[in-house]
């Protein structure tokens, strides 16, 4: 009984912990612009228990305008192998308004619970200068009215508002140097997303990629005296392939933008209504030209191209083996350069070893920096006679970058004691001795087979020629070829029928529809959601009735449907799921629950539609 309660509040003391841990962070927007309010979030964490008596630590350069107050307040459960947990998120806001330029770190905040105390991280902010072009416009607005909305064009773009710009971190390098390349867009209105982009093909140039979030934050940045939204499309590393002048191609982009309208006859409504419009513009990054300098002369005969920074260390899994068990030399080179196009260090062995091909393995990292990381190559050897063995030193060069110079490591030179083998097999075989000298003689046992004697006899044996498998190795492949001629032309004439093979594929493309469109349900896209489920809708009609989808109406669908032998309750299902999904287009409040419904509506219409026998 005993241990039986000491295991229960074993596991009642592990459960508590693990449900009952608290954290207290904050957050706030990584830049700001000077003079300009901005928030600091703090979120608290617990499971039930209030926060209390939070307190934030004053920074010189920022103002604490008003706070904490709560802004937010939400709970959860969770249900895990019948344990029960729960978690309340408690949010205390603070206003700060910015007084100088520069970067600033606020330091940690703290929050009573209960007893304890505890602190949040710090927070780092970088406060941007005020915007030129805002104060520019804010004195001369008045002045300059409709004059400024009509030299701007029909939509109101200036070329400074919206651009794209490629840079590389160095315009002059060595071959092989790599260089960080960035593409980014800067935009000073609302960007949606980008279509048709086609990135530079870096020709002349080894491409690593920098990997990228799939979901890319926009940032403030000051650029030109202007503040603007940034984001960064594309980050490799390139490694010029030759020396002389290679020219970066530009890239184009595809942005789509919302814009105000600007109406020369506004109303009294349309200074509190702002009416936008969707402007999709190109975006075109300059080219850029490299200066690769060749690399310095007097190159190192063991030198393979390699730049950068590297170390070399070698190893030997035994120097004593038996005759027929391997051994296993390591070479590995870790470092910053190109690491993936080094070239593998060469032993050479002495000949009575057998020698596999090497096994490499090369792991690395690419980030802004450069690309960093290690190859390891692998010889596996086994020695065939008893002996002593000299392996040789193996060399690496490369030319650092830091000081403008080529440097060579070398391996080990190994003494290899190989003993006769624990098998026995070669018990009888002469020892070998190793030696550099080609006149040396080397006696390696019975090496000349000797000519057998005696008399030879000869055995008949059945000739295939008119045999039963003769005969079926002929018809056999003549029968499986008609049959698959005549699956073929089947084949072929199916295909030719596009009516017939778009009615077959109306099912599978509605399924890649709705898949996409149970994604956004999962992640609460309503306006995705819906219209996802409209171009699967329209889309699986239009092949399943072979009309296309600029002649479907509502109407015609109804007809169509009847004659393809749908009864009535399939079509009002049908135009039921098309005015939902339209309606809530435009007046997307439905609740999420709303949605599914409508998903699962969709499914069942579409199998429906499968099991319906066609005329």
């Amino acid at each position: 009984m005993r241990k039986l309660i000491f295991l229960f509040a074993i596991f009642f003391t592990l459960t508590f912990s693990a449900y009952s841990q608290i954290s207290f962070k904050g957050t706030a927007d990584r830049a700001v612009v000077v003079n300009q309010q901005f928030r600091v979030n703090y979120t608290l964490t617990t499971d039930g228990d209030a926060g209390k008596d939070i307190r934030m630590p004053e920074t010189k350069g920022l103002d604490i305008l008003f706070g904490p107050t709560l802004s937010g307040k939400s709970s959860s459960t969770t249900i895990v192998n019948g344990n029960v947990s729960s978690q309340v998120f408690t949010t205390y806001t603070y206003v700060l308004i910015a007084k100088e330029e520069g970067t600033f770190t606020i330091p940690s905040a703290t929050i009573k619970v209960g007893n304890s105390e505890y602190k949040s991280n710090e927070i780092t902010v970088k406060v941007l200068p005020a915007d030129q072009a805002t104060q520019a416009n804010s004195q001369n607005s008045r002045s300059q009215g409709q004059d400024a909305a009509q030299s701007s064009g029909s939509s109101g773009l200036d070329a400074s508002d919206v651009f794209a710009k490629m840079s590389v971190s160095k315009s002059s390098v060595y071959e092989n140097e790599g260089f960080l390349v960035t593409v980014k867009i800067y935009t000073a209105v609302n960007c949606s997303g980008f279509d048709n982009i086609k990135f530079p093909e870096f020709e002349g140039f080894v491409v690593q990629e920098v990997d990228l979030p799939d979901n890319r934050q926009w940032a403030l940045e000051n650029y030109n005296g202007r503040n603007y939204r940034s984001v960064v499309l594309k980050q490799a590393i390139l490694y010029p392939q030759h020396s002389g002048k290679i020219t970066i191609a530009s890239g184009k982009y595809e942005a789509n933008l919302q814009i105000r309208s600007q109406q020369r006859g506004r109303s009294f409504f349309d200074d509190f209504f702002d009416t936008y419009q969707n402007v999709k513009k190109t975006l075109t990054t300059s080219p850029i030209t490299i200066d690769v300098k060749p690399l310095p002369a007097g190159k190192p005969a063991s030198f393979t191209g390699a730049v950068g920074d590297y170390k070399m260390t070698s190893s030997i899994s035994s120097t004593e083996v038996n005759a027929d068990d391997a051994v296993t030399i390591k070479i590995s080179i870790t470092g910053t350069g190109n690491i993936k196009l080094i070239k593998n260090p060469e032993i050479v062995f002495p000949a009575d070893i057998d020698v596999f091909d090497p096994k490499v393995d090369v792991s690395s990292k690419v980030s802004t920096s450069g690309v960093t990381g290690s190859k390891t190559v692998e010889y596996y050897a086994v020695p065939r006679y008893a002996g002593n063995f000299t392996i040789p030193q193996a060399q690496f060069s490369y030319f650092d970058l830091k000081t403008g110079t080529y440097k060579t490591f070398s391996t080990e030179e190994y003494q290899l004691n190989v003993k006769p083998s624990a098998k026995g097999s070669n018990n009888n075989a002469p020892t070998v001795v190793n030696s550099a000298n080609k006149e040396d003689i080397r006696i390696l046992g019975q090496d000349i087979r000797h000519i057998k004697t005696g008399a030879i006899s000869f055995q008949k044996k059945d000739f295939l020629f008119g045999s039963l498998r003769y005969w079926l190795a002929y018809t056999i492949p003549a029968i499986l070829f008609i049959l698959f001629f005549i699956y073929f032309r089947q084949q072929v004439k199916q295909n030719a029928d596009i009516a017939l093979m778009r009615t077959k594929k109306a099912n599978k493309v509605a399924s890649q529809r709705l898949k996409s469109a149970g994604k956004y349900l999962k992640e609460d896209k309503a306006e995705s959601f819906y219209d996802e489920i409209l171009k699967a809708v329209w889309g699986y009609l239009s092949d399943k009735l072979n009309i296309p989808v600029s002649s479907l109406t509502k109407g015609n669908v109804e007809i169509e449907l009847t004659k393809y032998g749908a009864k009535e309750d399939l079509i009002s299902q049908f135009i039921a799921i098309l005015d939902t999904a339209e309606f809530a287009r435009f007046a997307p409040s439905q609740g999420h629950g709303a949605m599914d419904e409508l998903y699962l509506s969709t499914v069942n219409a579409i199998n429906k539609m499968e099991n319906t026998v066609k005329k």
